[in-house]
């Protein structure tokens, strides 16, 4: 097992027990084994990389709605580790999380190095002309539109292949991910943005996934999603029938973006936590002096309270995330210092 793999198993488990791996054979852990470690090199072999770092997901059981845990804290540990590693980052979320963001910047003293700009309602030429400067755009824990019936076709496509596709019978092949989708999900609850209890928060977020390129895109930067439960951008590279079957409301809930690597992991901020120590590996720049769970801790307090944001489960504002134990919560972020130590 390589370091990377390591790394991989301490983020893949599921403590809030939202069915990433119901099915032992065909899950969201086991669908895209090397993904992770291609995310990693992709980045660290750019000659000159830069990233763009979107996060931020909203909560709209409390009132007034806010933003969650899960997402920024990761964000601003990734942008640290890059920025240690010369890097350029910047932060993309939407209002109600920057000011959490820029405090959790602050504590690092990077408040100043990090840009942090808030996503646009419409996007205009000058913000897709900058998204031209940036080799990388990572989705973090950021809630995309579910499927419409035009996207089960081209998922069903691109995932037989053009060949195969013809060689089976693309008129069966597709109809029946068709009909399960169309059973699944009417007409009025497509295209839409969902919570995992299948809350509609379309209006509530700004469009995200316009930021990401289309996969025809000439010199496009590579998208990397990280997600924990299926409606988050990046799972739309993840087989809608493994998101429908394993996840509950996963037919619904199911984001239709898809993005050149995948990383699911039980909590998204763990996903951040493995691509930096990834990307240092692949460096050859062991990151282990990044990761102390006193100083995390610290980060995660101020953000929550000068945000504010609040737990994501329980609605709370609270210096924790998706309903996690302190204890529960840093155990894989201690496992990933401990693998690190061991290089």
């Amino acid at each position: 097992m390589t370091f990377f793999d390591q790394i991989l198993k301490a983020i893949q488990k599921d403590p809030g027990n939202r069915g990433l791996a119901k099915n032992p054979e065909r899950n969201l852990f086991n669908q895209f084994p090397n993904d992770f470690q291609g995310a990693c090199q992709s980045i660290a072999e750019n000659l000159k990389p830069r990233i763009m770092i979107v996060t931020g997901f909203i909560i709209p059981s409390v009132s007034p709605p806010l933003g969650e845990t899960d997402g920024p804290l990761g964000a601003v540990f990734l942008s640290k580790t890059l920025t240690e590693l010369a890097i350029p980052v910047e932060i993309w979320t939407d209002s109600f999380a920057i000011s959490a963001i820029a405090a959790g910047l602050e504590v690092l003293g990077l408040k100043e190095e990090i840009p942090l700009q808030g996503i646009p309602t419409k996007l205009k030429k000058e913000h897709y002309s900058r998204l031209d400067s940036f080799t990388h755009i990572i989705a973090l824990e950021r809630v995309g539109p579910n499927h419409v019936t035009d996207s089960i076709r081209n998922q069903q496509q691109a995932i037989l292949g053009h060949q195969k596709w013809l060689a089976q019978g693309s008129p069966q092949a597709s109809a029946i991910e068709i009909a399960a989708f169309e059973n699944a999900v009417e007409p009025k609850k497509r295209n839409c943005c969902y919570t995992m209890r299948g809350q509609d928060i379309t209006e509530l977020m700004q469009p995200a996934h316009l930021l990401m390129p289309e996969a025809e895109q000439e010199k496009r930067p590579v998208t990397i999603g990280i997600g924990d439960g299926g409606n988050e951008i990046g799972m739309g590279k993840m087989p809608y029938s493994i998101i429908a079957e394993n996840i509950t409301q996963g037919g619904l809930i199911a984001c239709r973006v898809p993005t050149d690597y995948l990383i699911v992991a039980g909590v998204s901020n763990w996903g951040a936590y493995a691509l930096a120590a990834g990307i240092g590996l692949a460096r050859n720049a062991n990151a282990v002096e990044l990761f102390h769970a006193e100083l995390e801790k610290e980060v995660l307090e101020k953000m929550v309270r000068q945000g504010p944001l609040v737990d994501g489960v329980t609605g709370k504002k609270t210096p924790t995330v998706d309903g996690l134990s302190w204890e529960q919560y840093v155990e894989p972020f201690n496992e990933i210092r401990t693998i690190l130590s061991e290089l």
